[in-house]
């Protein structure tokens, strides 16, 4: 039973942790990119988003920033940029 419960914490845990890292990138790139801000939920959302975007994007085009913090932040937000400035060009549309 506690092995259960354990679980379910580390699930709640890493939920929260993609969720203020989304926010975080989202934020980050809305500043970037001017006249795209999204709210706290829409940036949780390209956060995230532009974190796949960036992660699968960088290995695709042979680059890599190594580990830690800002190996992960920093093609997220390019991702998120991406994706902000794709938003941004369908608007105008």
């Amino acid at each position: 039973m506690e092995q259960e419960i354990g679980a379910g914490m580390g699930l709640l845990v890493g939920l929260l942790i993609m969720a203020v890292f989304g926010a975080v990138v989202g934020w980050i790139a809305s500043i970037l990119v001017k006249g795209t801000g999204l709210g706290l939920a829409g940036d949780i959302i390209l956060g995230i988003i532009g974190a796949i975007v960036g992660g699968w994007l960088f290995p695709t085009m042979g680059l890599s920033l190594g580990g830690g913090i800002l190996g992960a932040i920093i093609p997220a937000v390019i991702g998120a940029v991406i994706i902000l400035l794709i938003v941004k060009l369908i608007k105008k549309a």
